[in-house]
């Protein structure tokens, strides 16, 4: 028996109807916090990323590392929603929920009265939280919208990666499906924020979230510059749009990051390479000065830079209280002692023994933890003791269910 959690959100009920990775990663983190999430798959088939591999475990389930990343803390249950008996059972389930998330496409749910209308009659105090690509109006509310497609759309690909003019520029996604990844935290901090409107007031609500509205957001600095200054961003490769110095460089045996957030910092910097006419020259006097010159400050520190091996400059910059690092390997930093010391990678066993490993929430709490109680299920390991727990269905009937193939249930 897995222990009781004591974390933040001990005794919330979330049924998740999401697969993929916003919604999941949603319910991940809910589940974290302490809340008992409850996965709901399709028998025989179960979230798509089940499948999106290679790599995959080698344990009989061939459940992919990237399934593995957004679905810990959880029990999966496989009902066959199409059926109108499974229906009504998830019907169930999120009556005894308080909250639900979800990631049909707008209207997907309606017929299986598993939308927030038909579900919020019976449960006025529903969280109901739907993620689609493009929201539940506009224009664009009946596509289909995925991570990469919305990174394009948004025009976050046009100001990631290198300039057009140099070799390898072009529009670049970004390395993880981050539009999927702030979805889901965005889901979650309105999840949060509605569970303290129905603690006030007794009453739920239909949360809206849409990957176009949450990437456009996170446009940021980015698209602030358009809005209020009338500048049109760019691709920059690896320089940043407002701060310079603030960029790569070669030092003699390799790349280090050079991150100088004021003047101070710069003059300091200066003084450390031993470049103390730089500190004083009215093109780099200031910040926007140095915005100007950009290409003239890059010729002169370019060089001073790669005379250093980059142990060295690192170290120097260290005690000089300069912000400076190495561009890591993923391998790299999940070996770095700080990750360790942060708890950052943690060791879970699945229900037959399965070593899985995972990387932890980030937030430290210093009265409730979060906890990692549940390891990535296997589809439908927890169909039966959900049903009879929650919605008290004897065993004839869960066998009835299970031979009808309504219900799916992997045995341990």
């Amino acid at each position: 028996m897995t222990q009781p959690s004591t974390g933040p959100l001990a005794g919330l009920r979330v049924l998740d109807l999401s697969r993929v990775l916003a919604g999941p990663w949603s319910t991940q983190i809910l589940g974290d916090l302490g809340a008992d999430v409850v996965k709901i798959e399709e028998p025989g088939q179960g979230d798509d990323t089940r499948r999106w591999g290679p790599p995959f475990l080698d344990d009989g389930s061939r459940d992919s590392a990237y399934y593995l990343c957004a679905n810990r803390n959880k029990r999966s249950v496989a009902i066959d929603m199409a059926d109108p008996r499974g229906a009504d059972l998830i019907r169930r389930l999120a009556a005894d929920s308080d909250i639900v998330v979800e990631n049909f496409r707008v209207g997907g749910l309606v017929k299986y009265g598993l939308d927030y209308a038909s579900l919020s009659a019976a449960t006025p105090g529903l969280i109901y939280c739907s993620i689609t690509g493009f929201g539940q109006d506009g224009p664009y509310r009946d596509r289909g919208g995925y991570d990469f497609m919305i990174q394009g759309m948004s025009g976050l690909m046009s100001v990631t990666g290198r300039p057009d003019d140099e070799p390898g520029g072009g529009p670049m996604k970004v390395g993880v499906p981050i539009t999927d990844l702030t979805t889901g935290l965005y889901a979650t901090v309105s999840i949060l924020a509605a569970l303290a409107h129905r603690d006030r007031t007794g009453i739920g609500q239909h949360i809206d979230m849409a990957l176009l509205d949450t990437q456009v957001a996170l446009l940021a600095n980015q698209a602030s510059s358009w809005l209020n200054g009338g500048v049109a961003p760019v691709r920059r490769g690896n320089d940043h749009p407002g701060l310079v110095p603030y960029r790569d460089y070669a030092c003699a045996d390799g790349d280090i990051l050079v991150a100088l957030g004021n003047d101070r910092q710069f003059r300091a910097f200066c003084t450390l390479l031993r470049l103390p006419d730089l500190a004083t020259d009215p093109r780099f006097a200031d910040n926007a000065a140095r915005n100007a010159h950009r290409a003239a400050l890059q010729s002169a520190l370019a060089p001073a830079i790669a005379t250093w091996r980059a142990d060295d400059l690192l170290a120097a910059m260290d005690v000089a209280g300069l912000p400076a690092g190495r561009v890591n390997t993923i391998p790299d930093i999940l070996a770095d002692p700080h990750i360790a010391a942060r708890g950052l990678v943690q060791p879970m066993t699945r229900a037959d023994g399965t070593p899985v490993q995972v990387l932890g929430y980030p937030g430290k709490f210093s009265e409730t933890p979060a906890d990692y109680l549940r390891a990535p299920p296997r589809s439908g390991e927890d169909s039966g003791d959900v049903l009879r727990e929650r919605l008290g269905l004897h065993e004839a009937a869960l066998a009835e269910l299970i031979a009808a193939g309504v219900v799916a249930e992997r045995l341990r």
